[in-house]
């Protein structure tokens, strides 16, 4: 199994992305995290590609604690975990299920570093939104946005052109 990483300091100058070439800068996140993320210039990012594959969410979790061990932010990485976890598995039973034609394209996690603040993304091709549940006692699962909130300074979502979506987390 081949997995593609790729590191960079700064984000290429770019207006514009998509689902295929996606690569965000501070400037493109959602206004709900892009207050987080700028206003200074110390900033890392590290992207991975899942291949739609059940191991890939473990793969995941160990690339966002190699990325944090290495830019020195080990003490995030329980929680950084987690919050991947869920929104891997999130990306892989909701967002390929529901785009069942798109379903063999590959996840990208990204995390962006500012400082003490990472912010982690995921993208999928489907197009259902993310929304908390309010799972009965009985439920199996759906309580993994709360564990996403509970853990994040905040998170949110955000549409891809041509279809698909983002979903991202920031922590402290």
């Amino acid at each position: 199994m081949m997995i593609a990483v790729q590191f960079a300091q700064t984000a290429p100058p770019r207006t514009s992305w998509t689902a295929l070439d996606w690569w965000p800068p501070v400037g493109w996140w959602p206004d709900a995290a892009r207050d987080l993320l700028s206003g200074s210039p110390a900033m890392s990012s590290a992207t991975f590609v899942l291949p739609p594959q059940a191991e890939s969410v473990h793969s995941a979790r160990s690339f966002a604690t190699g990325t944090l061990t290495g830019w020195k932010l080990a003490e995030l990485s329980e929680n950084m975990e987690l919050v991947v976890s869920e929104l891997a598995t999130n990306a892989f039973r909701h967002g390929l299920r529901l785009a069942e034609t798109r379903a063999k394209e590959p996840i990208r996690l990204s995390l962006l570093r500012r400082d003490g603040l990472v912010a982690c993304a995921l993208n999928d091709p489907g197009s259902g939104l993310p929304a908390l549940r309010d799972p009965s006692p009985l439920d199996i699962g759906g309580l993994g946005l709360h564990i996403v909130e509970s853990l994040s300074l905040r998170w949110g979502w955000a549409p891809l052109a041509p279809y698909g979506k983002i979903v991202w987390a920031v922590l402290r």
